[in-house]
């Protein structure tokens, strides 16, 4: 693959570089512009999402005729990797976590009258969305065979019971994908799971909790819900009958790839700040930008960035042929996770106390990257699918082509 941009995804990429400059990047500056989830406030978002729309920046993920702008999956790294420079630019293009792997699943797989009803919204920023999986022992989390969470069927309905946990947006989300077993009995785990789609105003369901973590939490954080007969009908249906797991394997794959492209928007800001900070700050008559344990410290924090990057070229570079990339999307996810949490160390490292302190973004990033090697699974579970794809490929799965 060539690794260059082509002239419009360059002009594109300066275009929202740009915005992230001049517009997003003061917001962080004033404490009035977050809310009490150290998240940009929802009125504040979408203000600057008007902006956003006006220099032709918006929903890059879903096709022209839905709305977006139907870039492919490199272009998409390109600009998802400037929006996060800022710790709210993906939201204001409507490029973040849980939207945008929503998006591009409905864009995908739901038909015509689905995207009516149920993405066209969520492009138009109306609305918010939330997929709806994980779920608390002894159910499914990474391993979806474990699912418990049910889906009875009762004629052209479904009635659905069970429980789920970590559910991001669930709070202010309107339109929920849920993933349930419709079939208890299937001894065959790749054909006993169902999507369903519902709305916030739907009886049966509710929010148990708000889940409190580290933070910062995304809008509409990570949530606890309990299920008691939620009915939805068959027409609300994502998919086939026992088409679950695909479902899910169809959002995951390049999700998890876009968190990557942003999580290295969020490593070089690290990057930037610790080499701002370097240039001038002195002790005992010598600037750190000259020691030469500070400079080793940010070489060594460049070329992780590096590697990821083209890791994450190669897996959307993949995608955009067709490929799932699975192996390629595992391999970014690991790499660009501990990326992150190295540059948000490393440029605390350099700030000293100012790093530890609010009066920069590290801290705020440093908390957030704890979370990257556990969402969309945790590492070890992408090194347990390398292991075996090396183990069924052998040299394979080096090749070249």
């Amino acid at each position: 693959m060539d690794f260059s941009l082509d002239a419009e995804t360059e002009a594109l990429r300066q275009r929202l570089r740009a915005f992230i400059t001049d517009t997003v990047l003061p917001l962080e500056a004033d404490p009035e512009n977050c809310n009490e989830y150290e998240h940009v406030k929802l009125a504040v978002r979408d203000r600057i999402r008007k902006d956003a729309r006006a220099i032709g920046i918006w929903t890059p993920q879903v096709s022209e005729d839905w709305g977006g702008m139907g870039l492919p999956m490199v272009a998409q790294a390109a600009l998802y990797e400037e929006a996060n420079r800022s710790l709210f630019g993906p939201v204001m293009i409507n490029a973040a976590a849980p939207d945008d792997g929503n998006l591009r699943l409905l864009d995908t797989v739901a038909r015509p009258d689905q995207k009516e009803k149920w993405l066209k919204p969520i492009v138009a920023g109306e609305v918010s969305s939330s997929f709806v999986m994980t779920e608390p022992h002894p159910g499914g989390g990474s391993d979806p065979g474990m699912m418990l969470t049910r889906a009875e069927r009762h004629g052209d309905t479904w009635k659905v019971f069970g429980r789920k946990w970590f559910i991001s947006g669930a709070d202010i989300a309107d339109h929920f994908i849920l993933i349930a077993r419709t079939d208890p009995d299937e001894t065959n785990t790749r054909k006993h799971l169902t999507a369903f789609l519902y709305h916030r105003d739907q009886p049966g369901w509710r929010v148990v909790r708000r889940i409190e973590n580290m933070g910062p939490d995304e809008h509409g954080g990570v949530c606890e819900l309990e299920f008691d007969g939620l009915e939805i009908p068959d027409e609300n249906r994502l998919m086939e009958i026992g088409d679950g797991l695909k479902v899910t394997q169809i959002r995951l794959g390049p999700a998890r790839l876009t968190h990557c492209m942003r999580w290295l928007g969020l490593a070089k800001r690290c990057m930037e700040i610790a080499q701002d900070y370097a240039s001038y700050r002195e002790s005992f008559g010598v600037r750190l930008a000259d020691r030469e344990s500070v400079q080793l410290k940010l070489g060594e924090v460049a070329h992780d960035i590096a590697i990821g990057r083209l890791l994450v070229m190669h897996a959307a570079w993949k995608l955009d042929q067709g490929d799932r990339a699975r192996k390629e999307i595992s391999m970014a996810k690991i790499a660009v996770a501990d990326t992150l949490h190295k540059a948000a160390d490393v440029a605390i490292q350099i700030n000293g106390g100012r790093g530890y302190s609010t009066d920069t973004p590290l801290e705020w990033i440093y908390r957030y990257a704890r979370c990257a090697r556990l969402v969309d699974g945790a590492s070890e579970v992408h090194r347990m699918v390398l292991a075996r794809a090396y183990a069924e490929e052998g040299d394979d799965f080096w090749q070249w082509g």
